[in-house]
C-alpha cells in the first residue's frame, strides 16, 4: 500500500465523526430515505461512523464474508424497523457519495488527490459498496421471507 493511499485512508479515518454527522444531516432530510426517521439517530449515526472509521480495515482486511455477515445484519435490521429496501439501498450509495464529495473537498490542495484518482482505489470502494448493497438487499429479504413464514 502506498504511502498516499496509506494517507488517504487516514485522512477519511481522521474525519469519521464529520462524515458521519454530515450523512446523518442528508438521511434525515432526503425525500429518498424518509422512512430512515425510524431507525434511532444514534444508532444509524453509529453504524456510518464504524464504516469510516474503520475504511481501511474494509478495504484491505476484510473479506467478502465479512461485508455479506454485517451488511445481510444491516438488512434485517432495517426490514425490521420497516426500512423500504429502496430507501436501504439509497442509504448506503450516501455514505459512497458523501465519502466521495469529502475527498474531492478535503483533497483539492494535496497531492493526495493523486491516489484518489487512481482507479485501484475507486475500484476497491466500488466493491465494497456493491457488496454492502447486495447483501444488505440479502439480509433484508431473509428478513421479509422470515416474517411472512411467521404469520402463516
Amino acid at each position: 500500500m502506498s504511502l498516499a493511499y496509506r494517507r488517504l485512508v487516514r485522512l477519511i479515518e481522521i474525519n469519521s465523526d464529520q462524515l458521519a454527522n454530515s450523512l446523518l444531516r442528508k438521511l434525515q432530510t432526503t425525500e429518498k430515505c424518509k422512512d430512515f426517521c425510524k431507525v434511532p439517530p444514534e444508532e444509524l449515526r453509529q453504524r456510518v461512523y464504524e464504516i469510516y472509521k474503520n475504511l481501511g480495515d474494509w478495504l484491505l482486511s476484510k473479506t467478502e464474508a465479512d461485508i455479506e455477515k454485517r451488511y445481510c445484519e444491516i438488512g434485517r435490521w432495517r426490514a425490521q424497523q420497516a426500512v423500504p429496501l429502496s430507501q436501504v439501498i439509497w442509504a448506503i450509495t450516501l455514505v459512497k457519495e458523501n465519502l466521495l464529495e469529502f475527498l474531492q473537498r478535503e483533497t483539492i490542495d494535496d497531492k493526495v488527490h493523486e491516489v484518489f484518482d487512481e482507479v485501484e482505489v475507486t475500484q476497491m470502494l466500488d466493491q465494497f459498496f456493491n457488496y454492502a448493497c447486495f447483501y444488505a438487499a440479502v439480509g433484508y429479504e431473509t428478513a421479509v421471507a422470515a416474517h411472512a413464514a411467521a404469520g402463516k
